[in-house]
């Protein structure tokens, strides 16, 4: 697999393939067939294997350049449109926990409303020296730098982080409804918030 590509119009095109393979991602993996990429994308079948072998990496590099984004974001439009309110218990909230809450349920939904996105991460093993492992290591990393930088500690990010797995798993095995998920993740982000504070 190459990497990212550096001169400009190059980089429109990897742009080009990553954000129309975002629309197929929000079917399942079995729907992203790369050659009905390039040609959505316009680009060369040969371009796209250049850059991503196989519909596994597509996938998985659409979401590490989304956690990209998100952690360049500013903390302010992370989540536009999206207000956390604190669990009942926590009048009056607080700022930094309402931001963790906006970036943590991003993320969320950015697993949940893409299948692909999910099952890669789910079906993809470490192996060693592998562009699927790399791709995964970075992913992890990117995960976990946008949450550390509106939490301030990478352990509690972890958790978080392990705690949206858990999350997805369960609206995807219909264990709880996409509402019970959104509640127990504001409210395992104030709780944790909470107890850093108190610690």
């Amino acid at each position: 697999m190459a990497p990212p590509p550096t001169l400009p119009r190059q980089r429109l095109r990897y742009t080009r393939i990553l954000d129309v393979a975002a629309g197929f991602a929000r079917k399942g993996l079995e729907s992203v067939v790369l050659s009905e990429v390039a040609a959505k994308a316009d680009v060369p079948l040969g371009t796209l294997y250049r850059y991503f072998p196989s519909a596994t990496q597509l996938v998985l590099a659409l979401y590490r350049k989304q956690l990209t984004e998100l952690h360049a974001a500013p903390p302010t439009t992370k989540s536009p449109g999206r207000t956390a309110t604190p669990p009942a218990g926590n009048a009056g909230g607080d700022v930094p926990a309402h931001a963790l809450v906006g970036v943590v349920m991003e993320i969320f939904h950015m697993r949940l409303m893409q299948p692909a996105v999910e099952q890669c991460l789910n079906r993809a093993v470490y192996t060693k020296d592998s562009d699927t492992t790399r791709l995964l290591r970075e992913i992890d990393t990117a995960a976990e730098k946008a949450v550390t930088a509106v939490s301030g500690d990478a352990a509690l990010s972890r958790v978080l982080l392990l705690t949206v797995t858990g999350l997805v798993q369960s609206v995807r095995c219909r264990r709880l409804s996409l509402f019970e998920a959104e509640e127990d993740l504001k409210k395992a982000c104030f709780l944790l918030t909470c107890a850093r504070r108190s610690a």
